[in-house]
């Protein structure tokens, strides 16, 4: 664990809600001058807290406006970095999370539409080690900044 303070967590607060906020409009928020502000999101740059500046996107005006999350339940034998590799070929596939138990995995797709999803899943139960899917269908989502 690194060290980080109060002031640290309300910057990498200001920066999760807007990441192109400007150290200026961080100083103020903060109290601190805009230097201070510089130095400390450099910092928490290099010890790794802040590990890169992000993008939201609008995913159904690019046409995947479905998510979906489906479990998958994979033969005894397989290994982790088996089971990463045949799904993250798929171009639909956003996330992988492999978990300890049932199910083996869980796969975040997102698609233009039902059949679409329908397609996404054929092509996963192919991948010839998965022995079962169970498809969750998002409906809407919050994240915490």
């Amino acid at each position: 664990m690194v060290d980080v303070d109060d002031t640290d967590r309300r910057l990498i607060d200001l920066l999760r809600v807007d990441a192109r906020r400007t150290y200026s409009e961080m100083a103020v928020q903060v109290g601190l001058s805009v230097a201070a502000v510089k130095r400390r999101v450099d910092r928490l740059r290099e010890i790794g807290v802040i590990t890169g500046f992000t993008v939201q996107v609008d995913h159904a005006k690019l046409g995947a406006g479905v998510e979906a999350f489906i479990e998958l339940r994979f033969l005894g034998n397989t290994r982790v970095s088996e089971i990463v590799r045949s799904v993250w070929t798929i171009p639909e596939v956003q996330a992988v999370f492999t978990l300890a138990g049932d199910p083996d995995a869980l796969v975040q797709v997102r698609v233009r539409d039902l059949g679409h999803l329908q397609l996404v899943i054929d092509t996963l139960r192919r991948s010839g080690t998965v022995t079962g899917t169970r498809t969750l269908m998002v409906l809407g989502s919050w994240e915490r900044s």
